[in-house]
């Protein structure tokens, strides 16, 4: 009988050495218990959680992961983790192998060099906090996120992004970790890692602004003790608190919640921090408050959250019950804040200065307005895109004009809609997934444009039009009378000027011999299983591609 107990207590409690891979250094990680045994519900193992994940239970899975206090040495992680992630991939998920083809890309062998690892500009040496990786833990998270910013260019800074990545590899093998972390880069329905200083600089402001309303007393508390400093420069490293300061057991459940949540989780603990420390430093008598008059409120905030006096589950439960705090919200006066931003870097007093999308990328506000309106682009696809386009187009917010799931399937709709825009997006996904579209320079309404005999003109446009592919390639293909000079070619056939072509039937962009590359859209033909080859454009200056179920513009590539 004491064999049997003894038995199911070693159940409960595995082996600290045990729970983690081998390039994690256990020895320091403290491990905490919330409540006695038998004081709470048994914890939720994985194969209960799995059928939330697989039904898209989100609610139910979101108060499961919020209530559920794993130990940190719970092997839960090293399933949950990878599925929480997975939710938000976009497209189809990676082949197994795709991360060592890119590992043998970028360095030439799989195995791990001997000489430390050049890291991709958008990481600073703050920002590589490797929590309790061995040294070749450190050297597999630099390798990670090395091939990540191969993988995506677009991403210029980015301070959360090694410290999440070296957090993940505690629980699971670098192949799987570099999964999670391409589904939480490319992730089109929340934020979860910033990748311009632009955004990083935003959400500290948004922290700063939604501690003043959801959070008030402790803000003007912590307005007070900056003094001199200013309650901005205290802001600013709002990350780090939760990053570099909390106890690891706590970031671990933080990141339990933030895996499924995304970044508002980080908000709302930024915040439950500030009230937690306000409560422990009223008293003039208290250590905190000797620490904040002493050395500085940064370096209190600090120090208290590396001491962090409740537990992780009273910490998580002062972040979620912060009232009326919602998503919609946190939404609102993060747009709010980058116009603000974005129109004060564009001018500066007199001076004009030139604007980040004038560097031929997107601007943020650029990529929240394209993906509210398309399912279809993951970021790296925008930024690729977006470099296609001409300079000068880029320094406007694209607006979506049409959608046939908004606008109905009409041709007449259609043109009713995008006519007077110049110049527009043509974005099309067909029923196999495959994404492609057109870049169309000219307004459609030339369409009704007469000669001087008084006929309707075949068709208009200018040699800036192109098409392009986005999946399952991704080319562009532009007027064959541009030289890869610049310089127009001066022996060219009629057939290799024609642009766009409109009429009640069919919208029609490129043309001429075989070799050359058009696209068509009827108005009504079957669904045909079409490969983008040859095809590539932007339509209306945001135009969300039909889904696989609703789609009546099949494209049919000639």
């Amino acid at each position: 009988m004491p064999s049997v107990m003894l038995s199911a207590v070693l159940e409960e409690e595995p082996d600290l050495y045990e729970a983690f891979p081998p390039h994690v250094d256990p020895s320091g990680i403290t491990i905490l218990t919330d409540s006695p045994p038998g004081k709470k519900a048994p914890l939720k193992n994985f194969e209960e959680i799995q059928p939330l994940i697989q039904q898209g239970r989100k609610r139910e899975l979101k108060l499961i992961i919020r209530e559920n206090s794993w130990p940190i040495n719970s092997p839960v992680r090293a399933s949950l983790w990878p599925a929480l992630c997975r939710q938000h991939q976009h497209g189809k998920s990676m082949l197994d192998g795709f991360y060592w083809d890119m590992v043998t890309q970028v360095f030439g062998t799989v195995e791990l060099p001997d000489k430390p690892i050049m890291l991709p500009p958008f990481v600073e040496a703050t920002h590589c906090l490797g929590y309790h990786l061995t040294r070749k833990g450190r050297a597999v998270a630099d390798r990670v996120v090395s091939v990540l910013g191969y993988a995506c260019p677009d991403i210029t800074y980015s301070p959360s992004l090694y410290p999440i990545t070296a957090a993940l590899l505690h629980f699971m093998p670098e192949e799987e970790c570099y999964h999670c972390m391409a589904s939480l880069v490319a992730s089109k329905e929340k934020m979860f890692i910033t990748q311009t200083k632009l955004l990083n600089e935003v959400t500290w402001k948004t922290v700063m602004q939604i501690a003043k309303k959801h959070a008030k007393s402790a803000a003007q508390h912590l307005s007070r003790l900056s003094g001199a400093i200013g309650p901005e420069r205290i802001y600013a490293d709002w990350q780090w608190w939760i990053l570099a300061a909390l106890p690891f057991p706590h970031l671990v459940r933080v990141l339990d919640c933030f895996f499924h949540e995304g970044i508002k989780v980080f908000y709302r603990v930024a915040l439950a921090i500030l009230i937690l420390f306000h409560k422990h430093t009223t008293n003039q008598n208290s250590e905190w408050y000797a620490e904040a008059t002493k050395n500085g409120v940064d370096h209190a905030i600090d120090k208290f959250c590396r001491n962090m006096p409740v537990s992780p589950t009273k910490l998580l439960r002062t972040a979620f019950t912060i009232r009326a705090l919602s998503s919609q919200y946190i939404s609102r006066v993060f747009i709010k804040t980058e116009m603000t931003l974005k129109s004060k870097q564009v001018i500066t007093g007199s001076r004009l200065v030139r604007s980040r999308s004038s560097d031929n990328l997107p601007t943020s506000q650029s990529q929240v307005n394209i993906q509210m309106m398309s399912h279809t682009l993951t970021i790296r696809e925008l930024f690729t895109l977006w470099s296609w386009l001409p300079v000068r187009i880029t320094m406007y917010q694209p607006v979506l004009l049409y959608t046939t799931e908004e606008h109905g399937c009409s041709l007449t709709t259609f043109y009713v809609r995008v006519e007077h825009h110049e110049p527009t997006l043509l974005m099309i996904k067909t029923c196999n997934n495959e994404v492609f579209g057109a870049y169309c320079s000219t307004r459609w309404f030339e369409r009704n444009q007469k000669d001087e005999r008084g006929n309707r003109q075949a068709y208009f446009g200018t040699g800036e039009t192109f098409l392009f592919s986005l999946y399952p390639e991704r080319a562009k293909y532009p007027w064959v009378g541009c030289a890869a000079d610049g310089r127009s070619d001066e022996k060219l056939s009629h057939g290799s000027e024609l642009f766009m072509a409109a009429d009640s039937k069919m919208i029609t962009i490129g043309g001429g011999s075989v070799a050359h590359h058009s696209l068509t859209v009827a108005a009504s033909s079957p669904p045909a299983p079409s490969t983008p080859g040859s095809a590539a454009s932007r339509t209306t200056k945001k135009t969300r591609r039909p889904t696989p179920t609703r789609s009546s513009w099949p494209p049919i590539i000639q």
